[in-house]
């Protein structure tokens, strides 16, 4: 829940286990402790969505019986697969930009042993009305980063496991065009269109494509979005890689996004979501702001990951057991 600065401080001097999320201006006057942290004013709150440098969203990781953390770059973040607890959860936050996002975006779904241990976190953010610069923290070190990942490993008690899943409002039209890239890459000129050779910016503008629609291919019965973030000239540029040999099609029109978001969470059936965090599209293309999307309520972030990278999604994770 949204914290003030004094709030959160008495926490983690009180010993407490914490994840956080606030503007950086607020993030860099915490102590050290026993937290992780990201760069974000923009949150889903328990009174709805809200943007604030005031005050920080804190989740006390209470159920916890031990923790580490640690710090990992583009060369050796799948190093994470190692040195998870048994039993466990990982936890982690990647700048928005840096190259260790990219690495993970292009290559985790190609890691295998991802799927082994429960992986969730987020890309950490900034006030997008200015030019800062996305930052994670590690408190225990009381050290923040631009270009690393910073993860909480989290060991669960004997009996309790941790289950990640992430929430998604699109889905597409079967009678769509087929689309599909040569390559896996985050910015692409050519694709083929039902076996077509064509330019892939050419045909959004020639088709008139709504692009706060994000791609959605079907993997294994689940829909994984890949949102676009410019159309230029001559290609175009995506929030998270596109994948060859992968049919994608574009997203059904959602008109109300929170009415979606409702449907959805009673569908999912989650109860008490420790962590949740929600993509930064889903807020400003759904009008999110001053709107409820309960019980899911944390940072508004630029991108999720339920073991890779995610966009225009809501990922959580809660205890069982």
């Amino acid at each position: 829940m949204l914290k003030t600065l004094e709030e959160t401080i008495s926490l983690i001097e009180e010993g407490r286990i914490l994840h956080i999320a606030a503007d950086e201006s607020l993030l860099e006057k915490l102590p050290k402790g026993k937290w992780i942290g990201g760069t974000t004013p923009y949150f889903m709150s328990e009174d709805g969505g809200i943007f604030t440098k005031e005050k920080l969203f804190v989740n006390e990781i209470d159920m916890a019986e031990e923790i580490r953390t640690a710090v990992y770059g583009k060369y050796n973040i799948f190093q994470i697969v190692e040195e998870c607890y048994d039993n466990g959860l990982t936890l982690m936050i990647i700048p928005y930009g840096s190259e260790v996002a990219v690495k993970y975006a292009k290559e985790a779904p190609d890691v295998e042993e991802l799927l082994m241990h429960p992986v969730a976190g987020w890309i950490s953010g900034f006030d997008l009305d200015t030019e800062s610069v996305a930052k994670a923290y590690d408190g225990l070190t009381g050290q923040s980063y631009t270009d690393k990942a910073v993860v909480m490993y989290i060991r669960l008690p004997e009996g309790k496991s941790a289950m990640v899943n992430m929430i998604n409002i699109f889905t597409d039209d079967k009678t769509d065009p087929v689309i599909r890239f040569l390559d896996n890459d985050l910015s692409v000129t050519k694709c083929t269109v039902n076996g077509q050779e064509v330019n892939f910016a050419e045909y959004i503008k020639k088709k008139n494509i709504d692009t706060r629609m994000p791609l959605v291919a079907d993997h294994n019965g689940s829909y994984i979005n890949t949102s676009i973030k410019e159309v230029l000239e001559e290609k175009v540029d995506f929030y998270a890689p596109v994948f060859k040999n992968i049919d994608y099609r574009f997203a059904v029109n959602v008109k109300d996004y929170a009415e979606e978001f409702s449907r959805r969470i009673g569908e999912a059936g989650a109860k008490n979501p420790v962590v949740s965090c929600n993509c930064i599209l889903n807020y400003q293309f759904g009008d999110l702001n001053g709107k409820k999307i309960p019980p899911y309520v944390g940072p508004v972030t630029f991108g999720e990951v339920a073991y890779q990278l995610l966009n225009q999604t809501l990922v959580y994770f809660e205890i069982l057991g």
